[in-house]
């Protein structure tokens, strides 16, 4: 085995299949279902050997073995008069059965209760995850007699920080070290994930190359789980290099992830026999669970407290208009929700800051971006690096949290935190990952010592609680607003009835009033034409006056009954391209389902339509969620949205292979509160279709629907051709 022509091709290098061991055990691979010798470790006297010693084992406790389980006991072999501990797991279409001398049974007490006794109460009463590794770390070391024993926790890059560690005489410190991810490549991190436990008693061991038969390519066997297999040669190189002769790891695994490892190092070459090693693995399965129980119990702690800030949030904003712009009105609350040290809200054309932001002339452009991102939660601890033009703003706004609440309008809640510069202390440099030798072949680096670097250009990066604390914001935002609009509907419909009723009464008043007022006009005619002439002057005045009242009153009159026939205003109409709405809608669903598999056939060259956008948008979306819910038993889901053009309009139509119905029940789809399936199968209020027709015949437009039971429906509509949008009621009485 040569070593690689490129560290950075670790990541390639195959090492679940390295077609070879460590010598201080032996191998042998077994068909899985017959048990037939397949494979076998170079370290047997021969075939006959390895065969021999597969003859050995039990069959039925072979057959027994589950699939991708760690290795069990096998039992204790005698095989050409030497004593052997057995252990065998199951890996693909094969049986591995690992072999190691066995050892003396020692009168001493069993590690595993050694642990228990000493470690556990520790666990117990540590207050904090650090206390927690600085015990680990010391009983781990106590346990196997390794000279340094270091905990160190992985970053969202893969980078190492060493957080505890426990040293003997001679061995240098690496605590607030941190490794580059490099060190650890992605698939190497991958397999600790797989395989929690790694001994390598001896770095300069000479591997132990496989040997198969049959054409057997021994290259394609997986030793993922097997505790013999060889590792790279290049990671023995780099143990050497940190003057590490024997190592042992254990991975700490919190919420399924590899949170980090327990790593150990010797000088010296240092075999850990299978008890001390049973009682490690326990070791870090007790770790894992005090450190996930640790750390969700501050993060349970961390989200109370940023509920409480968030309910006092809505219940301010509840109590004031509900606008987004309230969000600023206690500015003290809105920066600590997310515990930042600026804020502003977006609204269209219009902004409106707190504490440190960046210009407002430049939130506009970073609004737009943010929205068009399609994301209901975007957060960024270097904004910079993924939108450029924000590097001035790093003493502001180093990085950003943002709410985007509209699909259709700019209306983008933003928190800024600024930059905080960082020095790591790196174990080496990690720009200096390789070295090439007179040959060209690549090395691992050579140097350990502390090398410091300046992080500049992020802030505090943002916890999981604060982000979905900001989601739950968005949430309630939204919740405001529909209810405020439910509430703002009430009072319209309300208002539409006072209206009506004084339409009602003004068009009679003005009617009635007309007659009496050409009455007086054409009385006073009369009077001055028949007896004009024995009147005086001033009675000529006087009637004069009173015609040119008459006249007025009734000029004001047919005002009046003008304006009570103003009855109805225009909907909100603008040209809208729907390819934009059904592709940002159906990203939204994609993300709501993402655990379901559903195919979408989305028409190219949809149609732009004349309406009002934001009743348009629900009811769209309200089609397109039924697709996605009616056809939640089909695998795959597939949902069609094609264009419509018929002579009385354009629209759309989404198709579904989802439950259909029946022809027969089609009139009552459209209708408030009408179901056609059990609220046990698929739920839902009955009313989304109604908010289609209602929306669309406000347009003009219609409304259809067509369905066969288990073989999908298709809804549609279409809306009347540009200048034929009917009118909408007044709102001149609104707040």
């Amino acid at each position: 085995m040569t070593l690689i022509a490129d560290i950075a091709a670790c990541d390639r290098e195959p090492i679940r299949v390295p077609g070879a061991i460590q010598p201080h055990g032996r191998l042998l691979a077994l068909h899985g279902r017959t048990l037939a010798l397949q494979a076998w470790s170079g370290n047997w006297i021969d075939a006959a050997d390895a065969r021999a010693a597969a003859q050995a084992l039990e069959p039925q406790r072979l057959h027994s073995l589950p699939a991708g389980q760690s290795a069990v006991s096998a039992g204790e072999l005698r095989i050409a008069g030497a004593a052997w501990k057995a252990w065998a797991h199951r890996s693909d279409d094969a049986v591995i059965v690992e072999f190691e001398p066995a050892q003396p049974v020692s009168e001493e007490e069993p590690p595993i209760y050694v642990l228990a006794r000493d470690l556990l109460p520790q666990l117990q009463s540590a207050r904090s995850v650090p206390q927690l590794l600085d015990a680990a770390a010391e009983e781990l070391r106590q346990l196997t007699g390794f000279g340094r024993c270091l905990i160190y926790r992985f970053d969202a890059e893969g980078h190492g920080e060493v957080l505890a560690e426990s040293l003997a005489e001679g061995y240098d410190s690496y605590r607030g070290h941190h490794f580059p991810a490099s060190d650890i490549p992605l698939q190497a991190r991958d397999l600790y994930l797989l395989n929690r436990f790694r001994l390598i008693p001896d770095a300069r061991y000479q591997a132990v190359p496989l040997m198969a038969e049959g054409g057997l390519e021994v290259g394609r066997i997986d030793l993922s789980l097997a505790h013999l297999r060889s590792v790279s040669p290049v990671h023995l190189e780099y143990m050497r290099n940190m003057g590490t002769l024997a190592s042992m790891s254990v991975s700490i695994v919190v919420d399924g992830k590899l949170w980090g490892l327990a790593s150990c190092h010797d000088h010296d070459p240092r075999y850990l026999p299978p008890d001390v090693r049973a009682a490690c693995s326990h070791l870090g399965q007790l770790l894992s669970m005090q450190v996930e129980a640790k750390e969700a119990h501050a993060e349970v702690q961390s989200r109370l407290e940023l509920r409480k800030l968030t309910l006092e949030m809505v219940a301010q904003l509840s109590d004031a208009d509900a606008s987004l712009r309230g969000l600023l009105g206690e500015a003290a609350l809105m920066l600590r929700i997310a515990r930042a040290t600026g804020a502003a809200v977006v609204l269209d054309e219009q902004v409106w800051t707190v504490g440190d932001t960046p210009p407002e002339a430049d939130l506009l452009p970073l609004a737009a971006w943010v929205a068009d991102l399609g994301q209901d939660v975007y957060e960024s601890d270097r904004l910079a690096h993924s939108y450029p033009d924000a590097a001035p703003w790093r003493e502001v706004a180093a990085g950003v949290l943002a709410l985007s609440i509209s699909r259709v309008h700019r209306h983008v809640i933003f928190w800024f935190r600024p930059e905080i510069v960082r020095t790591i202390t790196w174990a080496g440099d990690p720009r200096k990952e390789s070295a090439t030798d007179a040959t060209g072949r690549m090395h691992p680096r050579l140097s350990f010592s502390s090398w410091t670097q300046e992080i500049a250009g992020r802030c505090e990066s943002w916890t999981p609680a604060e982000v979905g604390a900001a989601g739950e914001l968005r949430q309630a935002l939204i919740a405001i607003v529909l209810r405020r609009a439910e509430e703002m509907a009430a009072v319209a419909g309300e208002l539409g009835r006072v209206n009506k009723e004084l339409e009602a009464f003004s068009y009679t008043v003005s009617h009635d009033l007309r007659a009496p007022m050409r009455h007086i006009a054409g009385y006073v005619d009369l009077v001055m034409e028949a007896e004009g002439q024995l009147l005086s002057p001033r009675a000529h005045r006087y009637l004069g006056h009173v015609k040119d009242a008459a006249a007025f009153a009734g000029l004001l009159v047919d005002a009046l009954l003008d304006f009570s026939r103003m009855g109805r205003s225009a909907l909100k109409v603008r040209p809208l391209n729907t390819q934009d709405l059904v592709n940002g809608l159906v990203r939204e669903l994609e993300r709501q389902e993402a655990d379901r598999p559903i195919e979408w056939h989305i028409e190219a060259g949809l149609p732009r339509l004349d309406a009002d956008p934001v009743l348009l948008q629900v009811a769209v979306r309200n089609l397109l969620a039924n697709a996605v819910k009616y056809s939640r038993k089909r695998t795959p889901a597939v949902i069609t949205v094609r264009s419509v053009r018929r002579e009385d309009g354009v629209g759309l139509e989404v198709e579904d292979n989802g439950v259909g119905f029946q022809m027969q029940y089609v009139n009552k789809l459209f209708g408030v509160f009408q179901r056609l399936h059990k609220t046990e199968d698929f739920e839902g209020t009955g009313i989304g279709l109604a908010n289609v027709k209602r929306i669309v015949e406000r347009h003009g437009g219609s409304v259809w629907a067509r369905g066969t039971p288990n073989a999908g429906a298709t809804f549609g509509f279409v809306l009347p051709p540009r200048g034929e949008t009917p009118a909408e009621t007044p709102t001149e009485n609104r707040t």
